[in-house]
């Protein structure tokens, strides 16, 4: 492989994995409280050029290397929905839940409560409160919180939630089903803000994911066309090169 083909196959590369986060995006733009993620790109100069080493001093050569993705921390719209028991966090902050894999990370604040009384998301996550899950008796009436995420029905206040600061989002790991784990403990956060009776949408903006999605496509199309014509010609070259003349 050459080194056209080698710069146009790491750009396809990086292309693929942009159109997979875009489209990843897109299919998020309905779920509550979800986070947009974007692409980084950086340069890889490579000191020596292979294929040219046998002409004389080498050159170099300009990669594209894909860095991962950065997750987009902006707040979503917020959604009035007039339910006592949805929250929409504001800020960097993450709600903590209770999952098989141990405590994870979300901002969808639709919550309700289960059979056995836990509150939950809307995913079935278990909340997590300043004590563990917060239990409530259905007998005690419905569950109200305020807007310091104190949680309490009839009989009294039942907890806190637990909402932890995000002071650098990039230590947090997509681990699916819009949650999030992080790297290093979380603290909680001192003064949460959190809109009572509304939950936050996702942050994307399908018109501009839309649009960026049609033009890394075509960037994509593009590219596959002149490598399959680099190498018609390349094709074409050998053969008239191999071709015994009479």
């Amino acid at each position: 492989m050459d080194n056209a083909q080698l710069v146009a196959h790491s750009r396809l590369q990086t292309l693929q994995r942009q159109l997979d986060v875009l489209a990843n995006n897109i299919a998020n733009s309905g779920t509550t409280g979800f986070k947009s993620r974007g692409m980084q790109f950086s340069e890889y100069l490579m000191p020596k050029a292979r294929a040219d080493a046998f002409r004389g001093d080498a050159r170099t050569i300009s990669f594209v290397i894909d860095r991962g993705s950065s997750l987009d921390f902006t707040d979503g719209p917020i959604e009035r929905t007039g339910n006592a028991t949805d929250i929409a966090l504001r800020g960097q902050t993450l709600l903590a839940v209770k999952t098989a894999g141990g405590e994870r990370y979300t901002r969808n604040g639709s919550l309700a409560t289960n059979a056995k009384g836990e509150i939950v998301t809307s995913d079935g996550h278990v909340v997590l409160g300043d004590g563990g899950p917060i239990i409530a008796d259905p007998a005690d009436g419905p569950l109200e919180i305020t807007s310091n995420g104190t949680v309490g029905n009839r009989s009294g206040p039942l907890g806190k939630l637990k909402i932890v600061d995000v002071p650098n989002p990039s230590l947090l790991s997509n681990v699916g089903a819009n949650l999030y784990s992080a790297k290093n403990p979380l603290t909680v956060a001192k003064n949460p803000q959190i809109a009572v009776g509304s939950v936050e949408k996702s942050n994307v903006q399908p018109v501009m994911a839309m649009s960026r999605l049609i033009e890394v496509t075509r960037a994509y199309s593009a590219l596959t066309t002149s490598m399959q014509r680099l190498d018609e010609t390349k094709k074409g070259a050998l053969e008239r090169l191999a071709t015994i003349p009479a």
